[in-house]
């Protein structure tokens, strides 16, 4: 099945409250989390992984001004825009999960999670909030995390738009033309301390000597739920260091 397209839909069933989806083309099943299908003729096989960040409107469009998005004509009635688990992120225990519970972050704390193999780190929203910058090397790769304000969260309110505001994060290599990039917020923008130049959540920098550069986004799980990572990687990194 090696370099045959395949597509995919939802099974309907949970694995530790992560999404199990199937191939329309063998009716395997895969976990949504690592893209590793766990029943079916293509059991071990893994989808290739890709960066995704997950802003917000506003901060894609400043960003990608002719970037195109998906229509909500679909020809099918559906409420887009509305969460159909209200309250779901401010609840103590998360719904329909019943694996093990790793108590050094609260099961519904946000994380950015990143995992190079041989470790694994998590960063909580808690900690970007007072530290929206961080530089950290893991498996001996150096990276960085932004995080800003001003996305909604869409397991909070009925109306997604009106969700209270969560943040967002972008993890990227921090070397630009063969030069390791530091940066810091200032008046909340991004700035590297070698060259002076703006950059946004998306890594591109708008400003200074380096404008129209782009860091290379790694790949990580943006707003990830602290018992969904723990429960798949629990020997992971916290940081700061616990």
């Amino acid at each position: 099945m090696a370099g045959k397209v395949l597509d995919f839909g939802t099974s309907g069933l949970l694995r530790f409250s992560n999404l199990v989806m199937y191939d329309r083309q063998t009716e395997s099943w895969w976990q949504e989390f690592n893209g590793e299908a766990i029943v079916g003729d293509m059991t071990g096989t893994r989808l290739e992984l890709l960066p995704l960040s997950i802003v917000s409107w506003k901060e894609f469009k400043s960003t990608f001004p002719q970037g195109k998005v998906l229509s909500k004509d679909t020809g099918s009635r559906r409420p887009y825009g509305s969460n159909p688990y209200s309250f779901y992120d401010s609840s103590s225990d998360p719904f329909l999960y019943g694996g093990p519970k790793d108590r050094r972050l609260p099961a519904l704390e946000r994380v950015v999670a990143i995992d190079m193999g041989t470790e694994s780190l998590t960063v909580p929203y808690s900690v970007l909030e007072k530290e929206p910058i961080v530089h950290y090397t893991l498996a001996g790769r150096d990276l960085v995390v932004f995080f800003k304000r001003g996305t909604a969260s869409t397991l909070d309110k009925p109306d997604i738009a009106d969700g209270r505001d969560v943040g967002a994060v972008g993890v990227f290599d921090p070397v630009v033309e063969g030069k390791k990039l530091t940066f810091r917020l200032t008046d909340g923008s991004i700035l590297d301390d070698q060259t002076g130049s703006t950059w946004n959540l998306l890594g591109k920098a708008e400003a200074g000597p380096l404008a129209g550069q782009e860091l290379k986004p790694l790949i990580y799980r943006a707003a990830q739920f602290w018992f969904s990572w723990a429960v798949f990687k629990p020997d992971t990194i916290i940081y700061p260091d616990w």
